[in-house]
């Protein structure tokens, strides 16, 4: 069966909004919950925007049963050691809840405000390559390395993103899911057999059409803000969703990370629950 996730960028919201939103999601059928991780909002430099391991961290606090994660989180933001022993103490802390979403960056321009990582894209996948492999190190992974304590007590699954070849090769030789960015979903058919034994999930933004909603309405306000994501933005009823979902799980999608273009308002996050993930599942969507 597939897995469905909220992504919830933390940007034009308060802690209390994120928390209240990851409970909504929690309590309508989510199995997750992804957060961005960035230094300014892209594209809105003044805009507020929390920090991502540390609102992961609040998120899990506050869950029961949600796994965490990033979509996805820079590699040079942190050094490896410590991001090693961040993954293995909110692991820990969560009971096994937290998953490792990492990418080699995607906004330059804050590398150059803030003086961190950069500029030249090969030069960013090279390092990450050499900062997943010393954390397979610090996690143990590796026969005769110099281990961190404590050991992982839960596996922590690593998420790559990307689509690039170089990111590809990292793909197959790292990572458990593969995740293939809105703005990018046009690749997925020329690029799912490069993603070797990675699980393969999609980023979806969505404007749902809910059964108390303006159609016309609600696609005019999603093309207007996220009209520039090309295929990664559907609109739709639960019917049109489920059938969208559908054919994506088809070519061998198993998680959908969903972007509501409504910021995903609790009623929006119940409705779904109740007429698209339950639904799907129900009438056995996806499966083999």
């Amino acid at each position: 069966m597939v897995e469905w996730y909220l992504f919830l960028p933390q940007v034009r919201l308060s802690a209390a909004d994120i928390t209240e939103r990851a409970r909504h999601a929690e309590a309508s059928g989510f199995d997750g919950v992804a957060f961005i991780d960035h230094l300014e909002a892209p594209g809105l430099a003044d805009e507020n925007i929390w920090e991502a391991m540390g609102i992961a961290t609040w998120v899990a606090a506050k869950t029961e049963r949600l796994r965490i994660g990033h979509l996805v989180l820079c590699d040079a933001f942190r050094h490896p050691a410590v991001l090693a022993k961040q993954a293995v103490t909110l692991s820990d802390a969560s009971e096994g809840r937290f998953e490792l979403g990492l990418g080699a960056g995607s906004w330059p321009a804050e590398f150059t405000r803030f003086d961190v990582g950069q500029q030249d894209p090969k030069a960013r996948v090279e390092q990450l390559g050499r900062h997943l492999e010393l954390i397979r190190q610090y996690w143990g992974d590796i026969e005769g390395s110099a281990a961190q304590a404590p050991r992982r007590s839960h596996p922590i699954p690593l998420v790559l993103g990307g689509t690039g070849p170089r990111m590809m090769e990292l793909v197959r030789r790292y990572a458990d899911w593969w995740n293939v960015p809105a703005n990018h979903l046009d690749k997925l058919p020329a690029l799912a057999p490069a993603a070797g034994t990675a699980r393969v999930s999609v980023q979806q933004m969505v404007g749902f059409v809910r059964t108390d909603s303006d159609p016309d309405k609600v696609r005019e306000v999603s093309a207007r803000r996220f009209a520039h994501l090309g295929s990664g933005l559907v609109c739709g009823d639960a019917d049109e969703l489920i059938g969208h979902f559908t054919g994506l799980a088809t070519q061998g999608v198993e998680r959908f990370y969903v972007w509501f273009a409504d910021f995903a308002v609790p009623g929006s996050l119940h409705e779904f629950g109740e007429a698209v993930i339950k639904a799907f599942a129900g009438a056995g969507a996806g499966l083999p």
